[in-house]
């Protein structure tokens, strides 16, 4: 038996205590700690400028917060592979640890920093594989993006407190860094690429006149700025193909009826006065691109060769402008040169890719320079369209008089029964306050800007056609050559776009059925005239014998005589007079065809094989 004094008393051999972040996956952390610091500074950047537009309800957005947008993007992208593999890693070397709390807390932010690089991605909105374009679904990313890394914030603070205590002093040299970035960055933000060697002329802000548009610094605008309808294309498929089809595109010397008009303007113009500018009034509305950039004013100005000609109102025109100066009409606007995400106008595919992802991933800054509050706003979307919609011709043009009532669409709009701006024997129970109430009707679309505006559940866009009364435009596209006499009559077609001009032209006219009633009120006999000759007989129907009304009581017809109806004809969906527009160039007429059974006994208003009206 042993001695107490013999007793095994050796002690179990303790543990080397390994660190859970050893010196070689030390490295990768630290590479993570400054992608995510950058990360976070230029995130708080971000933050402070969307918070103060937030609460300012104004823009500070511009080209270089673009810019810091980008960074923010690519910083994402490379933070994915050290982030993850070293989560990955650090999870297998801890999990048998004693501190089962501390490593519940790091699952929770391993999870956490997963979710913002996923969320991050999808935002991103990468084509084929992930294309977040319904609202509620984009917005509940957004928002995971935005609180996630918070939480992930104070998850990293609870894991600390297992590890080493955090050392504040590098916190301390960290902020002050990040004072000095957005210090450098606030510095930068005062720079407008725009204004850059922008030329103007010598006139100044006479040069617009007597068009009444204007920019705001009296300078041109580069046509290539004003010519990115392929840009917009990218994204806007349906919305292109109908601006494609549309008097609006052909606004210019694309369009067969304003090459003549215009071409001749112009050389009336210079033979009088020694210059084109009385023509100056149209180009304001009808030529926007060669206008804007300087061109126009050449009397050598090719009309027909210049792509600047057959440009007619671009996407940019419309969405460029951002201020309505009145309701006069004949230009009077305010338009100037859109700020663009980086590498915009580049022609390197791949620069461009990240422009189209730039634009996909933060769409705010895209809605907010192209889509201004009289785009939206049915109190001021009709005065936007007044702007060239209402017309004056001033003395500068004609020589006549200072001011002559053209066309006007604004005015009778807000006197229709449509707008409620008047009482009428149509007065639809809802009325239309904007002008896109009617021609610029929903038309369901998958484009990056569709929304579901009618709760239908159904995503759309406003129709970019315009549907209206011009089915004139799509038949002159179909039939007119294209030469030496005519200005090129399509322009640039992007690659893949075909176009369909019997799908436009069918568009207008289904637009205009029902639009008009015509009811045909009374028959007039002729009388035996009193003087010979056609006035005799003209007089003698229109005093002839009234039958009036003609039902339930029928008159007979005899054979050989000659018969006057008399119509009424009314507008039903109208908010203009029949008809609107350039009343002295359009024409209108009844074609009405008198059968007795299946055969014709009398026509007026048809077209001869020449097309001429009977």
């Amino acid at each position: 038996m042993s001695s107490p004094g013999m007793a095994n008393t050796a002690q179990p051999q303790r543990q080397k205590y390994v660190r859970a972040v050893g010196p070689r996956l030390r490295v990768l952390l630290y590479v993570v700690f400054s992608l995510v610091a950058l990360l976070t500074a230029n995130s708080l950047f971000l933050f402070s400028i969307t918070a103060l537009e937030w609460v300012t309800r104004a823009t500070y957005q511009d080209y270089f917060y673009l810019c810091m947008f980008a960074l923010h993007i690519a910083l994402g992208l490379l933070l994915i592979v050290p982030f993850v593999a070293f989560g990955l890693i650090h999870m297998v070397t801890s999990w048998n640890r004693k501190n089962k709390r501390a490593i519940r807390i790091g699952y929770a932010l391993l999870t956490a920093g997963i979710v913002v690089l996923v969320t991050g991605l999808l935002l991103m909105r990468i084509e084929g594989l992930f294309d977040l374009k319904h609202p509620a679904s984009r917005a509940t990313i957004y928002w995971l993006h935005v609180l996630v890394p918070v939480a992930a914030g104070w998850l990293y603070w609870l894991h600390r407190l297992a590890g080493p205590k955090i050392k504040w002093r590098i916190g301390i040299s960290y902020a002050a860094i990040v004072a000095a970035l957005v210090g450098g960055m606030v510095i930068l933000r005062s720079q407008d690429p725009r204004g850059w060697n922008r030329p103007g002329s010598v006139e100044g802000e006479k040069y617009f006149k007597p068009s009444l548009i204007s920019t705001p610094d009296g300078k041109f605008i580069d046509d290539r700025v004003l010519m990115m309808d392929s840009y917009c294309l990218k994204c806007h498929q349906d919305a292109y193909k109908g601006w494609f089809h549309s008097a609006h595109h052909f606004s210019s010397f694309n369009n067969p009826a304003y090459f003549a008009s215009v071409k001749e303007t112009r050389e009336v113009a210079l033979k009088r006065d020694g210059n084109v500018k009385a023509s100056r009034w149209c180009a304001g509305c009808h030529d926007p691109v060669p206008f804007l950039s300087g061109k126009f004013d050449d009397p050598k100005y090719d009309l027909v060769n210049d792509p600047t000609a057959h440009a007619g109102i671009t996407c940019t025109v419309c969405h460029a402008m951002t201020h309505v100066n009145s309701t006069k009409g004949n230009a009077d606007y305010v338009i100037e040169e859109p700020v663009h995400y980086p590498f915009a106008t580049s022609k390197n595919p791949v620069l461009q890719y990240i422009n189209n992802q730039l634009v996909k991933a933060k769409p705010s800054f895209h809605k907010q320079t192209f889509l201004k509050p009289f785009h939206k706003d049915p109190d001021k979307a009709a005065e936007f369209c007044s702007t060239c919609h209402k017309v004056h011709l001033p003395k500068e043009l004609n020589h006549y008089k200072e001011f002559l009532r053209g066309q006007n669409h604004y005015d009778s709009y807000l006197l229709s029964g449509v707008s409620h701006g008047s009482q009428s024997f149509y007065f639809p129970p809802k009325t239309q306050k904007k002008c896109a109430g009617c021609h610029m009707n929903l038309v369901q679309s998958g484009d990056f800007g569709a929304r579901d505006f009618d709760a239908t559940g159904k995503l759309s866009i406003h129709n970019h056609l315009f549907p209206g009364a011009n089915t004139a435009i799509a038949f002159f596209k179909k039939k007119m050559p294209e030469d030496e006499t005519h200005a090129p009559y399509l322009g640039e077609v992007p690659e893949g776009f075909t176009p369909d001009f019997d799908a436009a032209m069918k568009a207008h006219q289904d637009f205009l059925k029902d639009c008009v009633r015509v009811d045909i009120f009374a028959l007039r006999e002729r009388k035996p005239a009193k003087q010979p000759g056609n006035e005799g007989e003209e007089r003698s129907l229109v005093s002839g014998t009234l039958h009036a009304p003609l039902r339930p009581v029928q008159p007979m017809l005899k054979p050989g005589e000659k018969y006057l109806l008399e119509t009424v004809i009314r507008t039903l969906k109208l908010g203009h007079p029949l008809t609107q527009g350039t009343v002295d160039s359009n024409e209108m007429w009844m074609d009405v065809t008198v059968k007795s059974g299946s055969k014709i006994i009398g026509r007026s208003g048809g077209l001869d094989a020449k097309g001429d009206v009977d």
